[in-house]
């Protein structure tokens, strides 16, 4: 059953509200002077949406655009909508958002709505949406997934997410120890956050370096149930923390974050691995994950819970079936020692190790920005409509560096770098 609001509603100190908005705008936009925003937020986050647009004001940007989703608006789609409804989307939508990032706007997107809103309703309708959505986005996700904007997601702590995860508190109290989690993870709880992110990014940055100047031809992830070698697309790079777009400005996609992330080669993966957290994808949970790759490609898959949907999603095109991405993330990472499940990807992927189905990054290639379409293909990057990550990593995991000919240098053993 979902839960519902209460009657009573719970409220987020205003002091957190302030500074995660201060971090979406300084560390995660470095927004820049009259720089305008579309901002993308669940009618929940409002406050947070309310908050951040202060900052940005007060920082000299441009103009705030604020587009918000409703959960119960959702609800009505797949309760009262006629069948036909399910695979259109709004395309005109993603154009004019397309046409704001050419213009120069920045991308920010709240996430905070319940992550299993859905998980009640018909999955192929679900998945019918989804893909409509994934189509129609594309003119959008192409100035994001190629980085030619500074772009960045936040999380807003809401009733409806902390009710998910804490089932068994009430509204106030879940809402309290997920606003604690949140302030942790974003390094709020540190005297100088802005400092502390600083620092943080200095540190992602020198893991990069290392693994760039590595060179590696694929990696190796071994653990209980997981046999998997990940080949490297020719020219990656690797990237994590704090970037710069092609626009020269440098931000932090993602708040929090603990990864360091390349473009694994579209036709070079081999083996098989088995997810080691539940992945929540638009609505649905997806548990026990399981995949076997050949050349490249997943030719079984299959999930204890959510199987109808992991199907819908590898299906949604030819390069859905592929990897666009893999990251790397210690099991000591701020966001792992909470011992919570979020059911939102943002936290959970900072989490663990993981990969990606479906698109690549663009960024993720040496001189990116200059590359075609057809150039990052060559190089084995890989297209898709979906950018889905899922969970391999643990305590348990051993990851190693490939080079052809060459032995495995240690990366990472039980969950933990070695190398540095």
């Amino acid at each position: 059953m979902q839960p519902t609001a209460s009657n009573a509603h719970a409220e987020l100190d205003d002091a957190l509200l302030e500074g995660l908005a201060e971090l979406a705008v300084r560390v995660g936009l470095n927004l820049q002077p009259e720089q305008d925003i579309v901002l993308t937020a669940p009618v929940s986050a409002l406050p947070l949406a309310r908050a951040i647009a202060r900052a940005a004001y007060r920082a000299g940007g441009g103009l705030v655009t604020p587009l918000i989703t409703d959960r119960d608006m959702t609800l009505a789609r797949f309760e009262h909508g006629a069948d036909a409804g399910f695979d259109r989307a709004a395309g005109w939508l993603y154009e004019g958002m397309a046409k704001a990032f050419e213009e120069g706007a920045a991308r920010l997107a709240l996430v905070g709505e319940d992550p299993m809103l859905l998980s009640e309703q018909n999955p192929t309708l679900v998945g019918r949406a989804n893909r409509a959505n994934a189509q129609a986005y594309s003119p959008a996700l192409a100035a994001i997934a190629g980085f030619h904007i500074n772009w960045s997601i936040i999380s807003c702590p809401t009733e409806d997410w902390a009710r998910r995860m804490f089932p068994e508190l009430s509204a106030q109290e879940a809402l309290l120890r997920l606003a604690e989690a949140v302030k942790v993870t974003a390094r709020l709880d540190q005297s100088n956050p802005v400092a502390a992110w600083n620092a943080h990014n200095t540190e992602l940055a020198r893991r990069c370096q290392m693994l760039n100047e590595a060179r590696f031809d694929a990696l190796h992830f071994h653990a209980p149930g997981t046999d998997l070698t990940v080949g490297l697309a020719d020219g990656h790079a690797w990237l994590g923390g704090a970037n710069e777009a092609r626009n020269g400005v440098r931000c932090n996609p993602n708040i929090p974050t603990e990864e360091v992330f390349t473009t694994p080669h579209a036709a070079r993966t081999e083996g098989y691995v088995r997810a080691t957290k539940p992945l929540s994808h638009q609505g649905s949970l997806l548990e026990e994950i399981e995949m076997r790759f050949e050349a490249g490609r997943a030719v079984s898959a299959r999930a204890a819970r959510g199987g109808d949907v992991l199907r819908d999603m590898l299906a949604t095109d030819e390069g859905a079936a592929r990897l666009g991405e893999v990251a790397l993330v210690p099991h000591s990472s701020p966001v792992s020692q909470t011992g919570l499940l979020y059911f939102n990807t943002l936290f959970d992927e900072n989490a663990a190790s993981h990969i990606a189905m479906g698109q690549c990054y663009a960024s993720c290639f040496e001189q990116g920005e200059r590359l075609s379409k057809a150039e990052i293909s060559a190089r084995g990057g890989n297209e898709s409509l979906i950018h889905v990550d899922w969970m391999i990593g643990s305590d348990a995991m051993d990851v190693d560096g490939v080079h052809d000919g060459a032995e495995p240098v240690a990366l990472m053993r039980k969950g933990e770098w070695v190398r540095s």
